[in-house]
């Protein structure tokens, strides 16, 4: 299957903001009652949006949080990311090497994707075509977004080609009828992640985006090759 487009997941694959974002989330949810670690928050929250961790947290505890707890966590986000956020590796060279149509679906705010791809580099690499999760009705692991995307870049889901570092992610993807490569080379990624994203769909992995090109090239030719790591 010959691809047209390649969606890629924004936090931990083209910034390496995963562990800053769970700082701050872990920050404003314990402040309001509910002590958590930035650990726990990406075991429990990686790949979900702040809506439905959100959603979870109440049902837990059987009371709702502040009514602007997303916009808490996001002002706390991006008093991090001003001093604290790097691309991921060698993503921005492996993004121009990408000769396909290439857009963004990330579980993030707008304001958030947009401040992080800035304070990466990275914005004008990829705008306009970035998507959000506050555009559709369910976030990742539906595949809501991941057909939002391709709708809107008028490209059918299955001629898609999604690079994701999350099971939901994955799983959202996957369920969308898309290809999937699993990314697990920033630095929230714990030992086994590779096997828990293979698990959930991904139909390859990798932990060096030196290899992202060659891997599009593989499966746009048809000819995965079957598990690449560590090659770099």
């Amino acid at each position: 299957m010959a691809i047209d487009l390649v969606i890629f997941d924004c936090d931990g694959v083209l910034v390496d903001s995963e562990v800053i974002s769970c700082r701050a989330h872990a920050d404003v949810l314990s402040r309001h009652g509910y002590p958590i670690t930035s650990e726990q928050v990406l075991v429990r929250f990686l790949g979900v949006s702040e809506k439905d961790a959100r959603r979870m947290v109440e049902q837990e505890i059987g009371r709702n949080l502040p009514d602007d707890l997303e916009s808490q966590v996001n002002a706390a986000t991006l008093q991090f990311y001003a001093s604290d956020l790097q691309p991921i590796t060698h993503v921005a060279a492996a993004i121009g090497a990408i000769d396909l149509p290439k857009c963004v679906a990330s579980s993030g705010t707008p304001e958030k994707i947009h401040h992080g791809l800035t304070c990466a580099g990275l914005y004008d690499l990829l705008a306009p075509n970035i998507f959000s999760a506050s555009q559709v009705a369910r976030g990742k692991p539906a595949p809501d977004l991941f057909l939002f995307a391709a709708a809107q870049m008028k490209v059918a889901p299955e001629r898609c080609l999604v690079i994701e570092d999350s099971v939901p992610g994955v799983t959202g993807a996957h369920a969308a009828g898309m290809t999937v490569l699993g990314f697990h080379g920033g630095s929230h990624c714990p030992p086994g992640h590779a096997e828990r994203l293979r698990a959930a769909g991904a139909g390859l992995t990798f932990d060096d985006m030196r290899q992202l090109p060659e891997l599009v090239r593989r499966v746009a030719g048809g000819h995965p090759g079957g598990l690449i790591q560590g090659i770099f």
